[in-house]
């Protein structure tokens, strides 16, 4: 069977150690009766493993030549129609996953188009109830970030408000083929208990991506482009403060107080 060559547009680095492959797929151990979809499988050094393990899996895979080889490699896979031809980023996962109710995400992501696959997953939080994998060590970093921390930022309070986001380990370029010039890190999302953030959803989306669209001044002069010319922002300690420094829940109070300005 012929290998797959990596394809620097397509931002591929396939994973080549299995210890490290099996690792990941373990962060979906207790999940065997929810669907997983596997992001950019490659030439399914994951995939062998989450088989194994016995999930309902899919994979999205949009290189023809790695779509080829899976084939090969996994017939079973592919007659049960598991083997997407497709980008990720364009899927509905509700058709996807007809059938089951939970969903989770799993992937040596590529690098270029990370923090796109995690707007997508926000997109169905209501199903994605866990999300893991691998992918460069500084977009790890900030996915996990705590309040306060120069590594978080929008996407940061985003995942968090939904999801409980743990950085698990980190790996160094030499698992790779070929080797990123980065270290990468893995990490593992699993949905919290949140229904209703209180508060208008679209607006705290705003609110936090203007705050760290100019995140070196205060909230209080980063939110003026928000708000009538006419509305005077309170003495609220949270506009001194810089974006990286909030929490979710003080996201969520900066959204209201700017929709109630809105509304005056």
């Amino acid at each position: 069977m012929q290998k797959v060559r990596p394809k620097k547009a397509l931002g591929q680095h396939f994973l080549t150690d299995l210890s490290v492959a099996r690792r990941i797929a373990s962060t979906l151990s207790e999940y065997t009766d929810y669907g997983v979809i596997e992001v950019g499988p490659g030439m399914g050094v994951l995939t062998q493993f989450l088989l194994e393990d016995g999930h309902n899996l899919k994979v999205a895979e949009i290189d023809g030549e790695s779509i080829a080889y899976l084939r090969e490699a996994y017939p079973l896979l592919a007659e049960q129609g598991g083997i997407i031809e497709g980008d990720f980023l364009q899927l509905d996962l509700d058709k996807v996953f007809p059938a089951d109710p939970h969903i989770c995400v799993i992937g040596n992501y590529p690098y270029n188009i990370s923090s796109q696959i995690f707007f997508h997953v926000l997109d169905y939080k209501d199903r994605v109830k866990c999300c893991s994998g691998m992918l460069q060590r500084e977009v790890a970093e900030r996915l996990a970030a705590a309040p306060g921390t120069k590594a978080r930022g929008i996407l940061s309070v985003l995942l968090q408000a939904w999801y409980s986001v743990e950085y698990l380990f980190t790996e160094s370029e030499t698992v790779f083929n070929p080797p990123p010039k980065v270290k990468s890190g893995v990490i593992k999302m699993v949905r919290n208990e949140v229904t209703d953030l209180g508060c208008d959803e679209r607006l705290f989306k705003t609110v936090v991506k203007t705050t760290f669209g100019q995140r070196r001044k205060t909230i209080r002069n980063s939110l003026r482009g928000l708000l009538p010319s006419s509305a005077t922002l309170p003495d609220s300690p949270l506009l001194a403060m810089r974006p990286e420094q909030l929490t979710v829940e003080q996201f969520i109070e900066l959204t209201n107080i700017v929709n109630q300005l809105r509304q005056a």
